[in-house]
This record gives C-alpha cells, structure tokens and sequence, in this order.
C-alpha cells in the first residue's frame, strides 16, 4: 500500500466521536466522499464482543476477523464470545474491562483484533484514508491498539485529551516490528518509579510481522505553547495538528488561568484560550481548526486563516451513518428545528477532569435527577486513574465508581461528587448498553455547540435523515475543489 504520505492532505477530518458514534460506517461514508473519515478508537475492544453477544447479525464483525493476519487469535475471539442470534433481550453482555499495565495475552488478543477489525472495515473496498482517534488519557490500551490499526493499514492516527509527545517515536518503532513502552501517568509516583506499559508485538504475534505502514500523526491541541512543544519534544515526527477551541464536542481543554464558573457551573473561557494561529503557522505543519468550523462559512474562514481545513464532528454525529441510534439522532434533530436544544459544558460529569459538553435532554442521563438513581458501578474502568501504592505497585481507581471505593483507595470524597459513568453511558448511546438486574444504563449524549446550526442539513421535521456525503458537499459550497488524487487499490 502506498504511503500516506504521498496523498495530498484532506480538507475535511470527521471527528472521531464517542464510542462507535464515529465506527466504521460512518468513517469509510467518509473516506468514499474523498475526505478524511475517522473511527473512534475508545473502548473498541469492548465494542467488539458487545456486537459479537448481539449475534453480528450482518456477520461484519466475522469478515473482518476472517481478514486478520493471525487466524488462531481470531478464532479464540469468535468462540469465547459470538452468540449466535444474539444474547436474550435484557441479558446481561460478557464483562470486559480495560487492561492494566500488566494485560494478560488473552486480552492483547482482543485488543489488537478490534482494532484491526473496525479499520479493515472502514478501509475496505475503495482507496480512501482512514484515521483512527484515540484519547492520551486512556494509556493502557494504546500500544496494542497502535498495533493493531496498523495491521489494518491505517492512514493517520490522531491524539488529544493530553500531551501525546511519545506517540511518534512508538509509531515509528512499530512499524518495524519492534518492542515499545508508554510512560503511564501514575498520581503520587516518585523520581525513582518507572512506571510504564509495554507491548512486544514479535511476541504476541510470534515473530510473523508483515510490512507495516507508518501512519501520519496529528496531535490535537487547544494552544500554540502545547502544538510547540509537541513539535520540538515528541519521540518521532509529528505531522499536523488539530486546533480544537471551547465550542467544540466531546471533552474541551480546561480554561487557562482562574475565570471561574459562570451562572449555569460552566467554565468560562477568555482570550487566553484564543489560540494564536500566527504561532501555529510558523510551526511549519498542516493544521486544521475544529469547535463550531462546520458551516460552508466556517471552512472558507479556516482556508482563509491559512488552515488546511476543519474537523467536524457534530454534523457528522447525527447523520445517518452515526453509530448513535436513530431514536436518539432523530429526537435532537427534532429538537433542533424546534429550537429546543441545549449543551452544557459540565467541569465535572467526566472523570478525566476535562470538562466535557452534553446534551441536556430528559431522555439522556444527562439529566441528574434520572442519573441519580443510578447505582455507582464501574465495570469498564476507561477511565480509571493510575495512583502509587503503598508498595509501590500502581493501584487503579475512578471518581466515577462507588464513592466508599474510591475514598478507601486513596481518593477523596470531594472528587467523586457530580461524577458520571462515561464509559457505560457513551455504550448505551450506539445500542451496546450492559443490563444489570433488568435495567439497562442510560445513554450519554455529547456534541458541540454546533448542534443548534444543524438545521442547515435537515429542512423539514418530516424527514430527519441526512448523509455524510450531504454534509461534506454542503461544508465544501463555495470551497475549489482540488485535483483528484490518481486512483490507487488498497493492495
């Protein structure tokens, strides 16, 4: 397969969105559409066996397991968890929990085959890009699911929620095969720990290694001083950068300095957070500006600034090849021509401590009193926090899970309160929700501030659907297109 390197840059990035909202479908809709699509690289592992329970019922997940180079590991995931026909409504799914810094085989497998799985999917049968999103926050699962992309010949990998400077350097020694390590994030650690999670593909993969393509990286960043020092510090070649400012979905970069919180709890973000794209140009990179870019409008200013273009992500969430339900997607879109829709920024609802915008809807557990009645469990532990035990071994725990737990390994009390289970919420938002004792967990809606200008998609309450193809030509009106690339096989 040629190297990424010689495509000319898109102009559109699809932001990789939740957990499945931006899957497989929805990347390659985009990549066939002549821009960069992007699948969401959280918790896909997890996403995987919940498809295989529910019975695969299109048997995608089969194929592409059939495509993986290591047919044996395949085979071991496929009888451990397919059902078929799909597990009896309101049972309860296989547990899955995100490994730790010491992962066992059986759980690399899985890791590196889901990854492969959702990109070989994405990639199949055209010649577009494809890029994977992963979050800094969530390290344990990084370096097998690197590898794993890679098998599948991914174009571009992009990271945020984070400082992602040893990404480049692990892309580049994976490429050839070669053993990595991540430094972890472990709260309390001291000079002398060394706290890290490794992956030795030759091991895992028995010395059978086939030629791997390095994948370009983009770093995404909410400042000039972060984009900087990415490009002077990484371990290897970063290659372009996603701007991302306060107004767009998902999680946002904290606020610099002290504003406070205005009259709704929400971080207020100043001119300090204004991102200085004269000192991001000197950079010398590609560089693509995100939160509120997604109108015809939005992108000529972008062009205009010197950008390459725009991430979108909010646009491409509700449109009919989204991961997010069609009861759901359907709901917001009615909402929106009725002018009925609000995002909050809450500092708090996720664990990361990023503060993260969700739809306020009476349907979604965004709304604390339904949430309330939850009952605090935290059975997928995304994102759990690394902290130093008293031994010196790394202990895991999340302000999201059972308060009592969390207080009685270390973490106090305070951090726990208006915390919210992201990693099951963001599951029961694309269909893949756990059920426990009859109950299934609610979903969790996150977009940006764009969602209110949706309407420049959908015209009439009649008819709520719209594709990813209709979203791309609309944001490129206006915008010259430029000259098609030479057509190239994906062999």
């Amino acid at each position: 397969m040629p190297r990424s390197e010689e495509r000319p840059e898109p102009i559109i990035i699809q932001g990789g969105m939740g957990v499945a909202v931006s899957d497989w479908r929805l990347a390659k809709a985009v990549s066939q559409a002549g821009q960069l699509g992007v699948v969401s690289g959280t918790a896909i592992e997890t996403v995987l066996v919940r498809r295989l329970q529910q019975g695969d019922a299109e048997g995608h997940m089969r194929r592409a397991l059939d495509a993986f180079p290591y047919p044996a590991m395949a085979k071991r995931i496929v009888e451990r968890y397919f059902v078929e026909g799909g597990i009896a409504p309101g049972a309860s799914i296989a547990t899955t929990r995100v490994i730790t810094d010491q992962p066992t085989r059986e759980q690399l497998e899985l890791v590196v085959a889901a990854n492969f799985v959702e990109i070989y999917l994405a990639k199949e049968d055209h010649s577009g890009v494809i890029g994977v999103n992963y979050l800094e926050k969530i390290q344990t699962p990084t370096l097998p699911s690197l590898f794993g992309a890679m098998l599948a010949g991914v174009d571009y990998v992009l990271m945020g929620a984070g400082i992602p400077k040893s990404i480049p350097g692990i892309l580049d020694r994976l490429q050839d095969g070669l053993e990595v390590e991540l430094p972890l994030h472990v709260e309390g650690a001291t000079d002398d720990d060394h706290f890290v999670a490794r992956f030795n593909p030759m091991e895992l993969c028995d010395n059978d290694i086939p030629w791997l393509n390095r994948p370009k990286f983009l770093a995404i960043v909410a400042s000039a001083t972060l984009a900087s020092m990415l490009r002077r510090k990484s371990t290897g070649q970063v290659d372009g950068f996603v701007i991302e400012g306060p107004t767009a979905g998902g999680h946002n970069a904290p606020p610099r300095g002290k504003a406070g919180l205005n009259e709704r709890g929400e971080p207020i973000y100043g001119d300090r957070d204004d991102v200085d794209l004269n000192a991001i140009a000197k950079l010398g990179l590609p560089y693509w500006l995100a939160g509120s870019c997604g109108s015809p409008e939005g992108l000529r200013q972008a062009l205009d600034a010197g950008a390459a273009g725009i991430q979108v992500g909010t646009a491409f969430a509700f449109c009919n090849e989204s991961g997010i339900l069609d009861h759901l997607r359907h709901s917001v879109l009615a909402d929106v021509l009725a002018g009925k829709v609000d995002v909050l920024t809450d500092p708090l609802a996720s664990p990361t401590g990023f503060p993260i915008k969700v739809l306020q809807r009476d349907a979604t557990m965004s709304d604390d009193m339904l949430y309330a009645e939850r009952n605090r469990v935290c059975d997928l532990g995304y994102l759990c926090h690394g902290y130093r035990k008293e031994d010196g071994s790394i202990g895991w725990r999340c302000p999201g899970e059972p308060a009592k737990a969390y207080v009685h390994k270390g973490g106090e009390q305070q951090e726990t309160v208006g915390r919210k289970c992201i990693c099951n919420g963001l599951l029961a938002t694309v269909g893949l929700e756990q059920h426990r004792g009859g109950k299934a967990e609610l979903p969790l809606l996150t977009c940006g501030l764009d969602v209110a200008n949706l309407g420049q998609f959908v015209q009439a309450a009649e008819h709520l659907d719209y594709s990813a193809a209709q979203v791309i030509e609309h944001l490129l009106t206006g915008t010259p297109k430029p000259a098609p690339a030479a057509a190239e096989s994906n062999s």
